[in-house]
């Protein structure tokens, strides 16, 4: 919904990569996310699986939108196992393509809602990079410069602080106290001098979502 929102606003060269699917219609979203639906979607090609992952190893990607399990104060994102990793609580998905998201991606995003299980103080495996450690940490393990660019939430968006690289707040959105944000966070947030509250979409945006992209309301059913 989001990419193609860009498409019919700011960005209309905007193309799409899920997976080896490149440039998918997005006017022809299935209506569920199935292995025959994903196979029958429209595309303007679908590569070997090789050469999808080139495309991200040669900085191809400018952004990448990923989420996970649980998220630190530096952007490191677990999608691997709750726990120890040897005898975990939970097994979950494993990494899939997130790696090369926080490695080669120009900007990730991560979409997460905002709870104490899930923005942790230290995610139990590291299945993405974000920035490491903090500070230079990220490039002196030999990482290309970059790391988790932006996570938004159900409650803000947040940041990284251009030095620290830890995590801060960059807008809240309407309603949304820094109190809860930072209830909902499992370590302190940077909090800047001043704390924007996140512009709520304008109104032509909401009637593109909901009658010319999204009319069935697929993504808040799914």
């Amino acid at each position: 919904v989001a990419a193609r929102l860009a498409q019919l606003t700011h960005a209309p060269h905007f193309e799409v990569q899920l997976g080896p699917v490149i440039s998918p219609d997005l006017s022809k979203m299935p209506e569920r996310w199935s292995e025959a639906a994903f196979v029958r979607w429209e595309a303007a090609a679908r590569l070997p699986e090789v050469d999808a992952h080139d495309i991200f190893v040669k900085g191809g990607v400018d952004v990448g939108f990923v989420s996970g399990a649980q998220i630190d104060r530096y952007g490191n994102l677990n999608v691997t196992a709750i726990g120890d990793y040897t005898r975990p609580r939970v097994r979950l998905i494993g990494c899939l393509a997130l790696p090369e998201h926080l490695a080669f991606a120009r900007r990730p995003i991560v979409i997460i809602d905002q709870s104490r299980r899930t923005f942790v103080e230290r995610v139990d495996f590291r299945s993405g990079v974000g920035h490491l450690h903090g500070g230079k940490s990220r490039t002196e393990a030999g990482l290309r410069p970059g790391g988790t660019w932006k996570v938004i939430t159900n409650l803000a968006v947040l940041s990284f602080h251009p030095e620290s690289k830890e995590m801060q707040i960059e807008s809240l959105h309407p309603g949304v106290s820094l109190a809860q944000v930072q209830e909902q966070t499992g370590f302190p947030l940077r909090i800047p001098d001043e704390v924007a509250e996140t512009p709520p979409p304008a109104a032509e945006i909401v009637h593109l979502i909901r009658h010319e992209i999204d009319p069935q309301n697929l993504l808040l059913r799914y």
